[in-house]
């Protein structure tokens, strides 16, 4: 578990060859050594798809786009991003206080990076003033596998990471402001799960759950990324 934008601007995977991050004005960008088989809820272009880079876009709070889409596919032109091969989020989180985690497990590694921002905060399954609207705020959790997924088991380490995610929100204490109830996210959470599917792992994850050891790894990263990113997003 390290921060490694608090002192410097780039980062390489310890266990995934050509795997890196980079630090750059406005953005954490993730660069990937191969094409990745993802699954994400991001800005765009969410679902399934194949990419070779993820950006995580920082904007200020005042954001209030009514088609954020369009504004990450032109940003990614300005970036040099292919737009129809970059996984775009969006976050008001401090990007220096990325929170990165690097784990080599049964048959995969795995590297998390979160960028946690709470103002946000909310408790799934409570009523409460909707809207279509992005905003930001949230938190950004990038998960990458060198290994092989069914896709299923992408849908379950969605699931698994979601769980961890709040289980470090409720470690920390944070609440949702209207209710005083424990938050179980943010109203804007994003996540990312991408797989090399590199066939020399000859081994097919099938489950993601916690009680499978890519599942338990990721609950575990997650976990960890997610509350050191928190913890400390108030520090300069």
């Amino acid at each position: 578990m390290t921060q490694p934008f608090r002192n410097g601007s780039s980062y390489e995977s310890v266990h995934w060859k050509g795997l890196g991050l980079q630090l750059l004005e406005d953005r954490i960008e993730v660069s990937c050594p191969e094409p990745l088989h993802a699954l994400s809820s991001a800005v765009h272009p969410g679902g399934f798809s194949q990419t070779d880079r993820i950006v995580n876009w920082k904007v200020p709070l005042t954001y209030q786009c009514g088609d954020p889409v369009s504004d990450l596919v032109r940003q990614c032109k300005e970036w040099g991003c292919d737009p129809q091969r970059t996984v775009g989020l969006i976050t008001a989180a401090k990007l220096t206080h990325a929170s990165v985690v690097e784990v080599q497990g049964d048959k995969f590694n795995l590297l998390c990076c979160t960028t946690a921002g709470t103002r946000n905060a909310a408790r799934a399954g409570l009523p409460r003033h909707t809207y279509p609207a992005y905003t930001p705020g949230t938190i950004n959790t990038i998960i990458l596998i060198d290994g092989q997924m069914t896709d299923s088991a992408m849908v379950n380490a969605v699931i698994t990471a979601t769980e961890a995610k709040t289980a470090a929100l409720q470690q920390l204490g944070i609440v949702e402001k209207a209710s005083g109830e424990p938050a179980t996210g943010t109203t804007t959470d994003a996540v990312v799960i991408g797989v090399s599917q590199r066939l020399s792992w000859n081994a097919v994850h099938a489950y993601a759950g916690a009680a499978t050891s890519i599942g338990c790894k990721i609950g575990e990263a997650v976990y960890a990324s997610i509350h050191e990113a928190t913890r400390t997003q108030q520090e300069d």
